[in-house]
């Protein structure tokens, strides 16, 4: 996706070769009309796969995330960083490593959000070792349920998430497929 791309060129800052910040909008400002054709990229894209629902974790995965319910007319649910007092006792639980946080994290889901006859697209921000997306197919798979596709904003596909997934046999979809950032310089696989 192009305009992605020149979004990501022209105000992306790069952090230690390894992390990339695009808070202007994505992951702190977000920009909706760049969110609303992210969302129509990924809904056609599994338009016929018969997804039930949309699954992310909070917080930076929720704009892209419900962009794409919308486009899709399916409901969108986030998986929880802290666990709320109203949480049911078997709820679903899984532990996910953040990769920019450096901490492990226990992330909740309600389970009876989830059924068997549900087909669930993963959709997140970023994916760089593959930690937050593999940690929401083990709560999809926890309920049952099936884990249609994982769509992804912008990937880092000099880290292992991708091949991880792919390991796994999930398919994913990337907007953004990065290959390098070194010397504070994007590189994009496609470049």
């Amino acid at each position: 996706m192009e305009e992605l791309k020149q979004r990501i060129r022209e105000e992306g800052i790069v952090i230690d070769s390894n992390i990339l910040k695009v808070d202007r909008f994505l992951n702190h400002q977000i920009d909706p009309g760049l969110m609303k054709k992210i969302a129509e990229r990924f809904a056609h894209t599994f338009a016929d796969t018969g997804v039930s629902k949309v699954l992310t974790i909070e917080s930076s995965g929720i704009a892209p995330a419900l962009m794409t319910g919308l486009a899709l007319n399916v409901p969108v649910l986030f998986a929880r960083k802290k666990k709320p007092s109203t949480l049911n006792e078997d709820s679903l639980v899984t532990n996910i490593q953040s990769y920019t946080k450096s901490t492990n994290n226990l992330v909740y889901l309600e389970k009876i959000m989830l059924s068997a006859d549900d087909r669930i697209l993963i959709v997140d921000d970023f994916l760089a070792n593959g930690e937050a997306s593999l940690g929401l197919t083990r709560l999809v798979e926890m309920a049952g349920a099936t884990v249609a596709g994982v769509c992804i904003v912008i990937e880092k596909s000099f880290q292992l998430g991708r091949s991880r997934l792919d390991h796994a046999g999930y398919p994913v979809y990337s907007l953004a497929r990065i290959s390098s950032l070194a010397n504070n310089k994007i590189t994009f696989l496609d470049d």
